[in-house]
């Protein structure tokens, strides 16, 4: 076991309070807590990950815990308001604005080029972990949203796979015959409350969520047409009924791509390997579909998630060490492969590459592949942006989809409940 300084003097401080051996004070060290989301695959990876640290530093066992995507932003909300987050928090490049301006969350800055080496990570993956010119997020891989997609599906149907000129229009044109030999599968799960595909679609018309100042950027008769297209998707039977997408909780085993509901699935590039590893047909990853013929593409590259480090912790320093040994140590490079996405060090993405299984490839080059369908990143979203996809956006989905609401009573109260929420934030 390596003992570097800081934890020298730990034991020393220790041998000569207590009389005990530094190593029996390591073992009393009080554990790093974390959390994140995810299913089983993540959690087995960043496991493997922990105790690879704690062999490195002589630390005690990480106290981690890991949760689907939506009943995970509750459980830490409920912890940040009570003053115990754990110390590393997984973060999503949609909430770190809002948490960041909170004070909930300790800017890293001071950590750069010490416990903290960022040197050959991408710049742009750099930039997106700032708020306000203060960095508060380490990316752990760089990625974005995809169609993921049934290929065994579309076969069994005799039709082709989404691709590069794939609309929106051409899959609901599919939709008899891909039911008539999928039995009770429909193509697409209804993502008219997903903002990635609502964003994804916004920007292929010139437009986007939110403006660099975090003001609206879309009106209420986009938000209709949104919602109109996945009425019509709903009437053909190409998409799912709303009963059943509310089957999903957000987590990998209750989508609609593994419940075998639905061909299709908005998830992020990096997710290809957890849903191949729980899929029985084979699985692959395209871009979103394009709203009009020789459209626009809506991608971008952006951090698949962050480690952000609780303003309360009391072990920032070594939780900080975890954070790095996650993105820089080689060993954890080899152990998360493209989970998360593509590392955003040079040194490990170099690490990796050769070891990269044909499915991981799949991952790896889908950006390169999107040629003229990607763009630039946006500017972090505002910090009610959390707010108006989980409370708002979701919520009149459902209501629409069920039918208590039309798509235009929709876009209306989605773009006036939005600009009250970011009046009031």
């Amino acid at each position: 076991m390596t003992i570097n300084r800081r934890q020298w003097l730990q034991g020393a401080a220790a041998l000569m309070g207590a009389s005990v051996l530094p190593g029996l004070a390591h073992a009393q060290q009080e554990a790093l807590r974390a959390i994140f989301w995810g299913g089983q695959a993540r959690a087995d990876r960043t496991f493997a990950v922990f105790d690879l640290f704690q062999q490195a530093r002589g630390e005690a066992a990480v106290a981690s815990e890991f949760l689907g995507f939506n009943d995970y932003w509750t459980k830490v909300a409920t912890q940040m308001a009570g003053g115990n987050a754990p110390d590393l928090i997984q973060m999503d490049y949609r909430y770190i604005v809002e948490y960041g301006r909170r004070g909930v969350l300790a800017p890293l800055d001071d950590y750069l080029g010490n416990v903290l080496d960022l040197g050959d990570f991408d710049a742009d993956q750099v930039a997106a972990g700032k708020v306000d010119g203060k960095l508060y997020g380490v990316s752990l891989g760089a990625g974005g949203f995809c169609l993921q997609t049934n290929v065994s599906a579309f076969e069994r149907a005799g039709l082709p796979v989404p691709g590069a000129t794939t609309t929106y229009a051409d899959l609901a044109g599919m939709a008899e015959a891909f039911n008539a030999a999928n039995g009770e599968m429909r193509m697409l799960l209804d993502a008219s409350g997903s903002e990635p595909a609502l964003e994804n679609w916004l920007r292929q018309r010139g437009k986007a969520l939110y403006t660099p100042e975090g003001e609206l950027a879309f009106e209420a008769i986009d938000a209709a047409e949104w919602f109109t297209l996945w009425a019509d998707l709903r009437d053909k039977q190409a998409c799912v009924t709303a009963e059943t997408q509310a089957l999903s909780t957000g987590t990998i085993d209750t989508s609609m791509l593994i419940t075998g509901r639905a061909a299709t699935g908005i998830t992020g590039v990096n997710e290809l390997i957890a849903y191949q590893a729980l899929a029985q047909d084979k699985l692959t990853v395209t871009n979103m579909p394009l709203a009009e013929a020789g459209g626009a593409g809506g991608h971008y590259r952006k951090p698949t998630m962050f480690w952000t480090l609780s303003q309360n912790s009391t072990a920032k320093d070594r939780a900080v060490d975890l954070a790095n040994f996650f993105v820089r140590d080689l060993g954890a490079a080899k152990l998360l492969g493209l989970e998360r996405g593509i590392p955003c060090s040079a040194a490990s993405r170099e690490h990796i590459v050769g070891d990269l299984s044909d499915l991981e490839r799949v991952t790896i080059d889908f950006f390169d592949n999107l040629g003229p369908l990607m763009g630039d990143i946006p500017p972090p979203p505002p910090a009610a942006a959390g707010e108006i996809d989980l409370s708002l956006l979701r919520t009149l989905s459902q209501e629409i989809g069920f039918g208590a609401k039309t798509p235009q009573e929709g876009g209306e109260q989605l773009v006036a409940g939005a600009k009250d929420i970011l009046a009031r934030s």
